[in-house]
């Protein structure tokens, strides 16, 4: 069991080492910036990445603080859910009332690593990636929707 601040350094550790792994990614070599995360130009939508002790997670969250016009979003991607799940062995989840540690509910839409826990160093290479290989496709698929997208919310 690690203590409160060996857990954080684990933690710091863990997301510098997946940067560098994603440095030998041939997708990801020639780009300035490697991952669109909070970039992706919509707002109230990112794309995130999210390990724990229990599983590896990568995600479109639909954070608007606005419930209404969250679930606008949610119901407008679902529309593109097709375009969305491209390329994934397996439907994503999507949950339209996530509530964050904060208590902040978002939509999520995400593909699960299950049984995987960060702490356990030797696991570190099939999360890497789980996380390279789906949100390579995630964040491709968002970014083929995003015109139909802006057109219809903003």
């Amino acid at each position: 069991m690690y203590s409160k601040d060996e857990a954080k350094l684990l933690r710091k550790e863990f997301w510098i080492v997946f940067a560098r792994r994603c440095e030998i990614v041939p997708e990801l070599r020639h780009k300035k910036k490697k991952w669109v995360l909070y970039d992706t130009g919509l707002s109230g939508i990112d794309l995130k990445f999210d390990v724990t002790r229990n599983e590896a997670i990568v995600m479109i969250e639909i954070n608007s603080r606005l419930e209404n016009r969250r679930l606008e979003i949610f119901e407008t991607m679902q529309k593109y859910r097709i375009l969305l799940e491209a390329g994934f062995a397996e439907p994503l989840i999507w949950d339209f009332c996530y509530t964050r540690e904060s208590g902040q509910e978002v939509c999520r839409i995400y593909k699960s690593l299950p049984n995987v826990d960060f702490h356990r160093q030797n696991q570190w290479p099939d999360i890497f990636n789980f996380l390279i290989d789906n949100m390579l496709i995630l964040e491709n698929n968002l970014m083929e929707i995003k015109d139909g997208l802006e057109a219809e919310l903003y």
